[in-house]
């Protein structure tokens, strides 16, 4: 099927489409517009956020643009990184060669993904919560014990207070790590699509992805921004990180064409389909992981006023189901 599939392309077409001027021109306006709309969807929701902070619908809203966000992770993983992976190491040029007909690497790679995610999770809440672990068992009765004991009575609410915040310096902590993993899975992403197009002559392709990357930018920013904002980074953190993620997709394309200057290195050659098809699938692996289990998990099984409120939870819940149905509908385009 996929060898008939090689064979069936119309040479007519192909000979139209494939035209490096008109493509490089393409390529050359796809850079400013991506990088605009990259640039306003990943500010739209820290600006908003710090505009309104302190303010008594402020936590609510940023419980809703976090669910909206994390619709938009799963559904990129989901809907865009992954198929797209699976196509790149199905295709007729890979589909008849050893070892790429025997074994799913697709789904293995993502799946390596997913345990990497797990580890970095596991390994950065490990050493977070190291200096806060108690030093060791006391026997009840032991002279230890009645210092703690009246130290805790002394200490009274202050001592609450106390366990409070560190509790709450952990989850920030949390939110942040969350945030950084977050945003080198979408970078990891960005950069892939950014070369492919870059090494592209293919105009009637390029054509359309415009428009399309172009919001996929938007919706994608948006996710990341709104774990962004809930993480609390300073100014110039969330400056970096914002700076980091709006330029990605650009520099990717940027980066393409000098590949395909340099070595007339063809996108659809059988290397570029390996190499797209694994960091896609590993991408798309940390994607799964972080939006399940870090975003979606947190906020429906963890958030004390998301829990006391069934109001609430349904509307992050369609917030959910918005961001992902959003973010979905672009596959028709890209």
């Amino acid at each position: 099927m996929a060898s008939s599939a090689c064979a069936l392309a119309d040479p007519s077409r192909a000979h139209f489409c494939r035209d490096s001027a008109a493509a490089s021109h393409l390529k050359l306006v796809s850079i400013g517009i991506i990088l605009v709309t990259s640039a306003f969807g990943i500010s739209a929701p820290v600006a908003l956020a710090r505009v309104f902070h302190g303010r008594p619908a402020y936590e609510l809203a940023l419980l809703l643009i976090k669910c909206f966000a994390a619709g938009v992770i799963l559904s990129t993983s989901l809907v865009h990184v992954l198929p797209d992976a699976f196509a790149a190491l199905a295709d007729c040029q890979l589909a008849s060669r050893h070892p790429w007909r025997d074994f799913p690497f697709s789904g293995f790679v993502s799946l390596i993904g997913a345990l990497f995610a797990l580890l970095v999770d596991f390994a950065a809440t490990s050493h977070a919560t190291e200096p806060s672990a108690k030093p060791g068992y006391t026997p009840i009765g032991s002279e230890e014990a009645g210092k703690a004991a009246a130290i805790v009575v002394e200490m009274g609410c202050h001592g609450v207070a106390a366990v409070r915040d560190e509790e709450e310096r952990l989850e920030k902590l949390k939110q942040r790590m969350v945030s950084q993993v977050l945003e080198i899975g979408i970078v990891f992403h960005s950069v892939i699509i950014g070369v492919t197009m870059g090494m592209s002559q293919n105009r009637c392709t390029i054509r359309p992805l415009v428009a399309a990357l172009a919001f996929h930018q938007i919706f994608e920013g948006m996710g990341l921004g709104g774990c962004i904002a809930q993480a609390g980074f300073s100014l110039a953190t969330v400056g970096y990180m914002c700076i980091m993620f709006s330029v990605t997709t650009p520099l990717g394309i940027v980066l393409g064409m000098i590949i395909f200057y340099l070595t007339g290195y063809d996108d659809s050659s059988p290397n570029a389909l390996i190499l797209e098809g694994l960091l896609g699938s590993l991408s798309a692996g940390v994607l799964v992981y972080m939006a399940l289990v870090d975003l979606i998990a947190v906020d429906f099984f963890h958030n004390k006023t998301m829990s006391s409120s069934p109001r609430l939870k349904k509307a992050s819940y369609i917030a959910l189901v918005l961001g992902s149905a959003a973010m979905s509908v672009l596959a028709l385009w890209a």
